[in-house]
């Protein structure tokens, strides 16, 4: 059974959204603040998936999702947020949040979702299991797909899954043009809408992590119009 840690103070809401996650299969633990979260999280409990709102009583969880991302970079996050700004929803997934809802939310919506990061994970995991592609080597690019784990010849970085998937789409093809959609709906596991910056996030994201080429340019390109793709080296 899988695990998620909820994260909010709206104890009513907590309630409503566990009673329809149990009936989905889920087994919900509850924080009702940064501190108990923090508390649960250093204990050996083992949580698969952790949805985190925005406004907490003794805290921001945008820090807390800063925490989680240096401590447990691998964790997957779904934040919440009762303001639905846009600017959170930059902040969170530049901060590595794997993807985000606004409050108030339809169970439905928010199960869906949850199912299509468990997929990610999973066909990540299934991938994972063959030591022999455990690594992806381009140039001096080095990416283990297990950890997250990704070497450049100048830097070390740890990986989200969200990003992970999307390197590894991008170096199937080095220098051919993926569009908008297809990395969307492949890498991240749902059709991309009107206004939905999560794509272009997790892009901006990876490409700091990666760094750029000994030329000084940047890996992965953007072509106006058309999508994205790794630089064929």
């Amino acid at each position: 059974m899988q695990q998620l840690l909820l994260i909010d103070d709206d104890v009513e809401l907590c309630e409503l959204l566990g009673a329809w996650l149990s009936q989905e299969g889920y087994q919900v633990f509850y924080a009702h603040s940064t501190q108990h979260a923090r508390q649960l999280l250093s204990t050996e409990a083992s949580y698969d998936l952790v949805i985190l709102d925005v406004m907490l009583p003794d805290g921001n969880g945008l820090e807390l999702l800063k925490e989680l991302r240096e401590n447990l970079p691998h964790l997957p996050v779904l934040m919440l947020s009762a303001r639905g700004e846009p600017m959170d929803r930059v902040l969170g997934l530049e901060l590595g949040a794997d993807d985000y809802l606004a409050k108030p939310c339809d169970p439905r919506e928010l199960s869906a979702r949850l199912k299509a990061i468990y997929r990610r994970i999973q066909s990540t995991t299934e991938d994972n299991t063959k030591a022999l592609e455990d690594w992806l080597e381009y140039g001096d690019l080095r990416f283990q797909r297990s950890t997250g784990n990704v070497l450049t010849f100048d830097q070390q970085n740890q990986l989200t899954v969200s990003e992970g998937r999307l390197l590894d789409l991008l170096l199937s093809r080095p220098g051919e043009v993926w569009s908008k959609d297809e990395l969307s709906e492949q890498a991240l596991e749902k059709k991309l809408t009107a206004f939905d910056r999560s794509l272009d996030m997790h892009i901006s994201n990876l490409r700091k992590k990666l760094g750029n080429l000994a030329d000084g340019s940047s890996r992965i390109q953007a072509l106006r119009g058309r999508g994205y793709f790794y630089v064929k080296q």
